[in-house]
């Protein structure tokens, strides 16, 4: 099966879970890695000078140009068509897929090299181009090991955090053929090696874009590798693939998300290549494509512009959330089945692909607010997560039995004698069912719980017989 054909991944929500915590593997690989991120981003933030004061002037850029989207969008499509760009519109996955292989089409393009995109992942832009005759060759080093294994992403910006590098070196070993190594450098080495031909090759060059400036129609590219570079001066042809909500207003404002997105993402204080592209290759210049094209996708975000999810539009995709995250630290991105993991995943992708089918995944979260704490535009992900859960419990209303234990545990819960009574007869019991302390198997529906995580066994006494204890000691003391 081509790269980028899976669509969303085998089996639902709970048994991926179920699947990915039972990986000691993948938990390894993911504890590394996040660890490191989230290490690497408070040394970079402490670095920048004011930086409570440029997030939020990130977060109100951002948020300003969601505000007028439509009026920017204009302005933008003017600006680009002004610099030579070609400017199209899809609607849906299919119409810019529609797009880009017609454009393939009319540039008798048979090899077209990509940077680092995760609308072309969202709309599986590689399987329709092949079906096209197309041959696609991912040129970012995690996305071509993903694209080698036939795997998909599983991080918004390390597409491969849940492998190895062993895992790497076997890859490379199995479908380069070529001898098993994992030594970081040679396994860059010999990617670099079987990518200089293909960029040599190509016809096209495909990217995302980071943000659009509107004010003169810039497309901002940021990467560590350099490949995208390549891609955007080698072929002919570039194509941009673009969501309408990637704009910033002026270019001070890219100037401040560029000093967030760096530190949140990958602890720099910027990132190694910064593109900025305006245009094609004007007259008697050496370098760029003949043709630029800018392929705007919706799919679905004025949708959820007009929705109360609004604010995650705002999201610049550093990935700190899901690296701060319990629940994708614990379980990975595949679990979450589409593009998008993570708590960024939980709302984008039930906006993008309707709540219905993806309702399961504004629960996958502890609602600790740790996401909303590393935000470097302080986007309010768990009352977002909250909404969603709202919408789909209207939708789908619990189970009557569940209804019913709350009812009673809220008629219990505010008449405290007979709550206490209940808790120590409670504790009693929940403390005859314990080993060690801890009880791994409780009965009735008490045993969802313990079918993935084990329960402590209630203390002998409680907060308040504790609190009421020193009470009674001060009390003598004086």
């Amino acid at each position: 099966m081509a790269q980028g054909e899976r669509g969303t991944a085998a089996g639902d929500f709970a048994t991926r879970v179920r699947l990915a915590m039972a990986d000691d593997h993948l938990r390894g690989a993911l504890d590394r890695a996040t660890g490191l991120f989230t290490a690497r981003r408070s040394a970079a933030l402490a670095s920048l000078e004011h930086a409570d004061a440029v997030r939020d002037a990130a977060r109100a850029a951002r948020l300003g140009a969601l505000a007028h989207l439509a009026e920017n969008l204009e302005r933008f499509e003017a600006k680009l068509a002004a610099n030579g760009a070609q400017v199209h519109w899809a609607e849906t996955p299919d119409e810019a897929n529609r797009i880009v292989a017609g454009i393939a089409a009319a540039t008798r393009t048979r090899v077209a090299v990509k940077s680092k995109s995760m609308v072309s992942e969202e709309t599986h832009l590689n399987a329709a181009l092949e079906r096209a005759g197309v041959e696609v060759i991912e040129t970012d080093l995690g996305e071509y090991i993903v694209q080698l294994a036939h795997d998909r992403p599983s991080h918004i910006i390390a597409p491969i955090i849940h492998l190895t590098r062993q895992d790497v070196g076997r890859v490379m070993e199995q479908q380069l053929h070529v001898p098993y190594t994992d030594e970081t450098r040679q396994l860059a080495a010999t990617a670099r090696l079987r990518l200089r031909d293909a960029f040599l090759r190509a016809e096209m060059g495909i990217t995302g874009a980071n943000f659009g400036v509107v004010e003169n129609g810039t497309i901002c590219l940021v990467t560590n590798e350099g490949n995208a570079r390549m891609v955007t001066t080698l072929p002919r042809v570039h194509v941009v693939m673009m969501g309408i909500e990637k704009l910033v207003p002026r270019l001070a404002d890219l100037d401040r998300c560029l000093k967030v997105l760096a530190r949140s993402a990958t602890g720099q204080k910027l990132t190694v290549y910064t593109t900025r592209i305006r245009g094609p290759r004007a007259a008697g210049e050496a370098d760029g494509p003949e043709e630029l094209h800018v392929v705007l996708l919706d799919n679905g975000r004025s949708r959820i512009l007009a929705g109360e999810t609004a604010e995650i539009l705002a999201c610049i995709r550093c990935g700190a959330c899901l690296n701060a995250c319990p629940v994708y630290r614990t379980i990975g991105g595949h679990a979450y089945g589409d593009t998008y993991p993570g708590p960024v995943g939980a709302i984008v992708t039930p906006g993008l692909r309707g709540l219905d089918a993806w309702r399961a995944l504004p629960d996958a979260s502890s609602l600790c607010g740790a996401c909303r704490e590393v935000c470097p535009v302080r986007i309010d992900i768990p009352r977002m997560l909250l909404t969603l859960r709202g919408a789909a419990t209207k939708a789908h209303p619990h189970p009557r039995s569940l209804a019913a234990a709350m009812r009673l545990y809220a008629w219990t819960a505010t008449r405290p004698r007979l709550y206490r009574n209940v808790v120590r007869v409670g504790g009693w019991w929940l403390r005859r069912l314990s080993r060690d302390g801890w009880i791994r198997k409780a009965p009735g529906l008490a045993g969802g719980w313990t079918r993935s995580r084990d329960l402590r066994a209630p203390a002998v006494r409680n907060f308040q017989q504790r609190w009421q204890e020193r009470q009674r000691q001060r009390g003598a003391t004086r």
